[in-house]
């Protein structure tokens, strides 16, 4: 018995990229995958905030997660609908010009660079990046 996917819904795509937090998540991510506690300690935000924030985007079918050991990961994934595909990569590409988002992953690279220097990250994973493929 085939399984019929669900279509893809607009509607909750462009709620999803309509906030600040979840476009800053999104930046933060580009071409990696990021576990959620550099999230929280770049974003100085709680981490409940975030992982709310992080199932609203793959609700929406903008990442994906992955789980290992006590750490969970999130990278994004392009839709299956070819416009919300393109008005993504413009969204990501747009966010690299944008000065808050280039403070925060200015951020992301200090604490990826020297993360004795956060306490919250002691003993976290740090960023992978992705093969093209998985982009």
């Amino acid at each position: 018995m085939a399984t019929k996917s669900k279509p893809f819904n607009v509607e909750r795509f462009f709620q999803a990229l309509g906030d600040n937090t979840r476009l800053r998540l999104l930046n933060l991510m580009g071409e990696q995958e990021i576990c959620v506690c550099y999230f929280v300690e770049i974003l100085d935000q709680a981490q409940p905030k975030i992982s709310r924030h992080l199932a609203y985007l793959r609700r929406a079918g903008i990442v994906a997660a992955r789980r290992e050991g006590k750490w969970m990961y999130y990278r994004i994934v392009m839709p299956p609908n070819l416009g919300a595909s393109q008005v993504l990569q413009q969204t990501l590409a747009w966010l690299k010009e944008e000065r808050t988002m280039q403070a925060d992953r200015s951020r992301l690279t200090k604490a990826c660079c020297t993360p004795a220097k956060f306490t919250a990250l002691q003993g976290a994973p740090l960023p992978v990046s992705l093969p093209n493929e998985a982009r």
